[in-house]
């Protein structure tokens, strides 16, 4: 397992480095140190450490689906039995309409979300899967957050520990 970030790699600049980026990952380091405060070489330098820690792993850019003929999402589950698994993998991998694929827990192996041009499509999609298992499939009518900024996590205040009530003396408060 690799160890986490360092504390100043993921300080209040970083985390504000990190959003700037989802929004735009073509804006200039001159441009990024405007809008958080720093220097373009600050800028440039805390970019490459995060790149060489690996919290940022990639720059892509998003693409409208409809517009390539792909108007159509869908997430396909397949609960899959027995020595398969190397094989679905493989050819999942090799299905250029699978956006994502994730193997879980529960009853499901894996879940994909996919994007066709059709009904027919899927169904041809779905065709391919179901030698390996049971497969279920729900079409995407909408979808409220497509794409959510990776924010620094907030953490609960840890709860005190429930021990015996204080006892009140002489009929005032009690102590604590």
């Amino acid at each position: 397992m690799t160890s986490p970030p360092s504390t100043k790699l993921l300080d209040a600049k970083g985390w504000e480095l990190l959003k700037e980026l989802q929004l735009d990952a073509r804006l200039s380091f001159a441009e990024l140190g405007r809008r958080v405060g720093l220097s373009t070489p600050a800028v440039a330098e805390r970019v490459r450490n995060l790149e060489s820690a690996g919290v940022i792993t990639a720059y892509r850019a998003e693409l409208d689906l409809k517009k390539l003929g792909l108007p159509m999402l869908a997430m396909i589950r397949i609960s899959a039995v027995g020595d398969v698994l190397p094989r679905i993998t493989a050819v999942v991998r090799a299905m250029p309409e699978v956006l994502e694929c994730h193997r879980g827990t529960g009853a499901d192996s894996f879940i994909m979300k996919v994007a066709v041009a059709s009904v027919a499509h899927l169904e041809t999609l779905i065709d391919r899967l179901t030698p390996f298992g049971t497969t279920s499939t729900s079409i995407v009518l909408s979808s409220p957050v497509e794409r959510r900024l990776v924010e620094k996590p907030v953490v609960a205040p840890a709860r005190a520990a429930k021990g015996p009530k204080p006892v009140a003396r002489g009929g005032g408060e009690p102590e604590g």
